[in-house]
This record gives C-alpha cells, structure tokens and sequence, in this order.
C-alpha cells in the first residue's frame, strides 16, 4: 500500500541509535489516528494505544500453531540454502522482526512490521562486530527481541551467548528495556564478560561478586546496565535480588535447566525475580522428561505449561516461544569448525598454590644468575600450567567445573568428545572426575595392541561419550569423524599440535562440524604463553597464508624467558618448544 510506503519512508532506517523505536512507536499512533493507513480498522475506539503495562510474573500465550511432537527433541526450521555473500541490505539477505503470535494490540504488531531488516540494524557505523553473524544467528536475535518469554535452545556451539548479546543489546540501545539481568554457573561468568567485550563493547557489564558488602552496594547500585551474577550469589542474596523496587527489564538465564525441578529452592528464588522480561537459554532444555520444560516455564509464564500435558500438546502450546537448532539444520550457514574460548579463573585453593609456586620459582631462577638453562625455567613453566589443570594439594579446578557442564549437555544430546591434555596424570584425575559419562583414555601408557580396541568401543558404544586422550598418542593417524565436540583442557605449545590435534574429529567425512573448545586460565602463565602464540598466528596468517609448506611455529628460547621477564642470550642454535 502506498501509505505504507510513505511511513517507511519518514523513519530513518539507515541510522540504527537510542530513541528509534519510540520513533516508530509515535508515528505509529499518529498514522492510526488519522487512518492515513488508507483503511477502516473495525471497532477502532475499542483498541487501546496505551503503553503496555509491566507484568513482573509473566506473560500468557495464546496457542501456537501444531508441531508434531515436543519442540525440544525435534523441532527444526525448514533448512535454507546459504545466504550469498555481499551487501547485507540486498533483497535476498534480510531478516524481519516478526511479533509472536499472542500480540493483540494493532500498535504493537504495526510497529515490529515497520522494523527494518535485522541486517540494517546491525550494518551500521555505530554496531560493529568482530566477525559478521550467521543467517541462522540473525533469526535467533529476530526471534529474541519481540519475545517477552522466550527459550533459546540452540545446540551447543551455534552461538547462544552471540545471539543473546547482540538482541540485549538492541533492546538496550534502542531504549527497549532499562537493564538486564543475566543468571549462569559459576564458571561461566568470566566467559559472558568475555563475550560482551567481543560482542557488544560499549555496554558496561558488572558481576555481582565479593563479600555480602560489596554485593548489597551492587544490588543497591545500578552502575551498569548489565549485571553478570552466578545462581549461588542470586540463592545468598535473595531477599536483595528479589525485594528490589523496579523489576529488571530482562532476566536471562544461562543453562536455564538448573531451574528444571520446580520445587527446588533454586527455582524458587530464581522465579520470584520481578521482570519485564525473561529468557531462558539452554542446549538441553529437557533432560530426563517433560516436566523439565515445565519447569523452565514456571519461570518464563508460572501456569503456562502442566505436567497433565503431553507431549504433543506441550509441542503445541510452547512452539511459538522456542526456538531450537541442531547442527544438522543450519550445516549450511555454519563453517566446518567452531571455536569456543573458555576463560577461566583459577579456584581460590589453585589461585594460593599458583602464587606460592611461581613466586617461589622466579626467586630461585633468578638466583641462579648465569648458570640458568632454558630446562630450568621450562621445569617452572610446567609446574605452573599442572597447577592451573588440577590444585596439588585439593585437586581443585576450574577447568573440570566447566568441562563438567560442557559434557552434561554433550551427553543428554548422545554426542562424543575428545579432550585433549599434554599430561598422563591430568587425564588419570579427569577419569575419576568424570565417571558419570564411562570415559575412556587413550595416551602413550596404553598398549599399542589394546589401542584399537579403545577406538572401537569409543565409537560403537552410546553409554561412551568421553574419550580422554594426549596430544602426542593423539596428533597423527586417527580417525574420529563421528565426534563433533573437542575439548584442549591444556594447550600445547605449538598451535601446529594443536590443529593436529582437533583434525582427528575434523577431517574428510566429518558427520558435521566440529565444536572446539579451549580452555584457558586468566592471569596465569597460560595467558601469556597464548598472547605470544597468538602474536605468531597473526604474522603467519598475515604474511605467509599464501606459502606452501609453512609451519606455525613455538615458543623460542627468548620468548620462554620472557615469560618471567628474564633475560637470556640466546644460543645459535635456538630452540623452539
């Protein structure tokens, strides 16, 4: 219609900032009052143009339409050819806004139809991103920002936190919400404040951390619009989190199926957050029957779903509020392999174990005066990374935290993982560590004729999802296409291993793409090794990418030294590690 044309044509669509979506909002009235819209809307007087009124315990849903079963199991998007490359405002690249379907109001449904393409929005000089989203990413963020509940239940690696991050922060910027509030394990709250600096860098981010002072001052405080919190923090602090004056505009909760059993106290405090909105994100958000997304609702819309349902009819209602895709769905839109960065912080016993040892080892190496040897200070560098696996004394670790959540989901999905580490002994404790999933190991102590027997019931048994295994039994000749998840719990020197490495799941025949994740502690010697390897990744790729036969070398003898800010001539002959 050519009045539609025209309203499209006075908002600026090309400058995405604060303040365009009450834009739209205010010429959306204005064109319905005076029906410029060249129709007659039935019973206008009886519409209400009103702002929408905060509901902090929900909101409630008309029915979706059927899907055939549980959404969660097997729902999927009808796949889609890959997007071609080029100007994302180009007519065969553009992502609309759709209003859920239990949007009454004619102003609320104008004003998502009169949005422009998604792409429009995050292609302009005020958004930049450090890599461009996926198709299927951009549909993930069109489906979270009209959502006042919503589950986002995308398999693990197809970018959950990026497309949580990009929708927050374009209900942020447009004024949509005023804060958000974001609920996730412990372990993982050093990779959201990782992923929002990628992400969304110009929204400051907070975590709700440190003595029961210091977290009231936070609580009381609004000094960012996001706050970052883990679900033991939100349980000792309830009576601040959930006595708060102004509901927070979004609460978003990471491996939501921590909420899973209605009757634990954690869901309760968790439910009784006043919000505008909430979301749920979760790869696995039915684990051992229905009645986990029961619970998951209980806290998106209290009485939404029941536990009298079936599944079918639970399919039926819900569709419209969750979104869920597996690998296999969007293969097309996605590269042959995922990288996934897991920083992490040490534990409060590793962090005083790490400290006493590399203090301890700087002053003796630097006693030692010119009689140091590159083997002294490798021997340092060795004890520290062992401590930044397992603690010595408590065999505490951060790292086994997350690769426990990590191979939760990878097991409630019947998938395998490799996790790569360069030392017997850590895979000895992870094989304690994680009994529940029958891991398996495979390292140079293993008999060369008990090897193959390993492989095979790796592959062919279901019950076996793990399988622990060291670089140097295997960086060469295997074959293990059929697993879509590798995990580096340490990292070798040379990012020549590590490729190596993650090329035994990710070759020819691959059964779909591979997720890798790398684990890595902050402030520890790990992080300076991977700034110096990655300074080598950028001068290789950037000047060498074209040569044949070129190597992605280690540390040198220099670089080792540098480490601890010693200083060494180095040898003629110089070593890489």
């Amino acid at each position: 219609m050519s009045s539609q044309t025209t309203l499209a044509d006075e908002l600026d669509v090309k400058v995405f900032a604060t303040g365009w979506n009450a834009a739209v909002r205010r010429a959306v009235r204005v064109k319905v009052s005076d029906c410029s819209l060249n129709c007659k809307p039935p019973r206008a007087k009886s519409v209400d143009f009103s702002a929408r009124e905060i509901k902090t315990s929900g909101v409630m849903f008309h029915q979706s339409p059927v899907l055939e079963t549980l959404p969660l199991a097997s729902r999927a998007p009808t796949k889609q050819a890959a997007r071609p490359s080029g100007d994302a405002n180009s007519p065969d690249k553009r992502t609309r806004i759709k209003p859920p379907k239990d949007t009454v109001k004619l102003e609320d449904r104008l004003f998502y139809l009169l949005q422009p393409p998604l792409e429009t929005w995050l292609n302009t000089e005020s958004l930049t991103f450090p890599f461009p989203p996926f198709d299927y990413q951009y549909e993930g963020v069109a489906f979270l920002f009209p959502r006042y509940s919503a589950v986002l239940a995308d398999e693990m690696g197809l970018g959950k936190t990026m497309q949580a991050i990009t929708t927050i922060r374009l209900l942020l910027r447009s004024g949509e919400i005023p804060n958000v509030l974001l609920v996730c394990p412990k372990p993982l709250v050093t990779n959201w404040q990782r992923e929002f600096n990628q992400w969304a860098p110009e929204i400051p981010t907070v975590v709700i951390e440190g003595n029961q002072t210091r977290r009231h001052w936070q609580w009381e405080n609004e000094i960012a619009p996001v706050r970052i919190v883990n679900y033991e923090v939100v349980i000792r602090d309830q009576e601040l989190v959930t006595q708060t004056e102004r509901p927070f505009g979004l609460v978003v909760l990471d491996e939501a199926q921590r909420i899973k059993n209605r009757l634990s106290s954690t869901s309760q405090i968790i439910r009784s957050i006043p919000r505008t909105r909430g979301w749920a994100l979760t790869g696995t958000p039915v684990e051992n029957s229905p009645d986990d997304l029961v619970g998951i609702f209980e806290f998106l819309s209290p009485g939404f779903l029941s536990t009298n349902m079936t599944p079918r009819h639970m399919g039926q209602v819900a569709g419209d509020h969750i979104l869920r895709r597996q690998k296999s769905d969007v293969l097309t839109d996605l590269p042959p392999k995922l990288y996934r960065d897991a920083d992490l912080r040490l534990t409060k016993q590793q962090q005083r174990s790490y400290e006493m040892a590399e203090s301890d080892g700087v002053i003796k190496l630097e006693e030692m005066g010119s009689d140091i040897t590159i083997q002294h200070v490798f021997e340092l560098v060795l004890r520290l990374k062992q401590i930044c696996n397992f603690d010595p004394a408590t065999s505490a670790s951060s790292k086994c935290e997350r690769l426990k959540a990590d191979l939760e989901e990878v097991a409630a999905s019947g998938r395998k993982a490799i996790v790569f580490s360069q030392w017997v002994n850590t895979i000895e404790k992870l094989t304690g560590e994680l009994g529940q999933y029958n891991p398996l190991e495979y390292h140079g102590k293993i008999p060369s004729k008990r090897r193959d027997g390993i492989l095979d019931e790796f592959k062919n048994d279901p019950n076996r999802h793990v399988l622990l295994m060291s670089y140097g039994a295997g960086s060469v000749g295997l074959n293990l296409q059929f697993c879509e998840y590798v995990f580096l719990f340490d990292r070798w020197w040379n990012p020549a291993v590590e490729d190596q490495a993650i090329n035994r799941a990710h070759r020819i025949g691959a059964a779909g793409p591979v997720t890798v994740t790398r684990f890595l502690s902050v402030g520890t010697i790990e992080e300076r090794i991977n700034a110096v390897l990655d300074k080598k990744r950028e001068l290789f790729d950037t000047i060498l990418s074209q040569a044949d036969g070129v190597k992605r070398g280690g540390l040198t003898q220099n670089e080792i030294f540098s480490l601890f800010n010693l200083s060494k001539t180095s040898s003629k002959n110089e070593a890489a590690a």
